[in-house]
C-alpha cells in the first residue's frame, strides 16, 4: 500500500499533470491532494473516475479545497473539522483499505504579526484534538498533507534566514510536535535520507534551481503503520515540469 500526498496548487491547471503522475504509479493506492481551488461543480470528477480512481472533495473558489483519490472504495467519508467553525475547506478524512487516512491542508499563517498566525495556531490546536479523537478509533491511521511547518532546521534551505519567520516559528514546531506525541511518526524520518530533502520550492528566484526549498509536506503514521513502513520518498520529477506546483509529491509505502 503507497499513501501520498500532493498540494497542487491548482487542479486546474495540474490536472494533466496530476493523471500522468497517477498512471505512472500503478503501486500507488491513495493520494491526497491539497489547494485543488475549485468549486465543487467544477471539480474533475469524471476525468478521474475514467482514469480509475475513486475520489472525495470539498472546495472553494480561487483559495484552499481538499480531495482524496484512491485505487480502493473510500468509506465514512468526512470533511472539514467538526470541532472549528471555518469556512475554509482543508481536510477531508476516509478510510480506505482499512487504513483511516487523514488529508489536511494547514493554514499559512503568512507572517508572525499577521492575523492569520494565531487563526494557524489555533486551526492546528484544532487538528490534534482531531486527530486524537480519530485515533483513538483508528489505529491504522495517516495523517498527510501541506503542514506549512518545517518541523527541524534540517527541514530548511537557510535556516538563519529562515529564524523565527513563519513556517519555522517555535509555536508552529511545538504543535507538529504535539502531533508526534499523539502517536504519530513523521514517516520521512524512520529512513536515512539525503541531505537537503525539501518538498516546497519558490516559484521565484530560481528557488527550485538553487535546491532553496523546504520540507514542509509530509507523512505521519501511527504507531502501528509505522511499523508496517517500508521507504517514504520526494518525487521531485514533477516539479520539474513545465507550469509546475510549487510542492512536490510525499509517497509513503507500508506492507501488507
Amino acid at each position: 500500500m503507497q499513501i501520498a500526498t500532493w498540494n497542487v496548487n491548482s487542479l486546474k491547471v495540474r490536472l494533466p499533470q496530476v493523471l500522468d503522475w497517477l498512471a505512472a504509479r500503478p503501486e500507488l493506492t491513495v493520494l491526497a491532494i491539497q489547494e485543488t481551488k475549485l468549486e465543487d461543480h467544477a471539480f474533475p470528477r469524471a476525468e478521474i473516475e475514467a482514469a480509475g480512481w475513486h475520489v472525495a472533495f470539498v472546495g472553494q473558489k480561487t483559495y484552499n479545497g481538499v480531495a482524496m483519490l484512491s485505487r480502493l472504495p473510500l468509506e465514512d467519508v468526512q470533511f472539514n473539522l467538526p470541532n472549528f467553525d471555518d469556512p475554509q475547506k482543508r481536510v477531508i478524512t476516509a478510510t480506505v483499505g482499512g487504513v483511516r487516512v487523514i488529508g489536511a491542508y494547514v493554514v499559512n499563517g503568512q507572517a508572525l504579526d499577521s492575523e492569520k498566525y494565531p487563526y494557524k495556531l489555533a486551526w492546528i490546536d484544532a487538528l490534534i484534538a482531531y486527530t486524537r479523537e480519530q485515533l483513538a478509533q483508528y489505529p491504522q491511521l495517516a495523517l498527510v498533507g501541506d503542514f506549512n511547518i518545517a518541523p527541524e532546521d534540517r527541514d530548511v534551505h537557510d535556516p538563519a534566514k529562515w529564524a523565527n519567520d513563519v513556517l519555522v516559528s517555535p509555536p508552529e514546531r511545538e504543535r507538529f510536535q504535539a502531533l508526534l506525541d499523539l502517536g504519530l511518526k513523521d514517516s520521512f524520518r524512520l529512513f536515512e535520507q539525503a541531505e537537503k530533502s525539501f518538498s516546497w520550492w519558490d516559484y521565484r528566484m530560481m528557488g527550485f534551481r538553487r535546491n532553496a526549498g523546504l520540507r514542509i509536506d509530509h507523512v505521519l503514521l501511527s504507531d502501528a503503520l509505522a511499523a508496517r513502513c517500508t521507504g517514504c520518498e520526494i518525487d521531485k520529477e514533477p516539479r520539474r515540469l513545465e507550469r509546475p506546483s510549487d510542492h512536490a509529491p510525499v509517497i509513503a509505502t507500508l506492507a501488507d
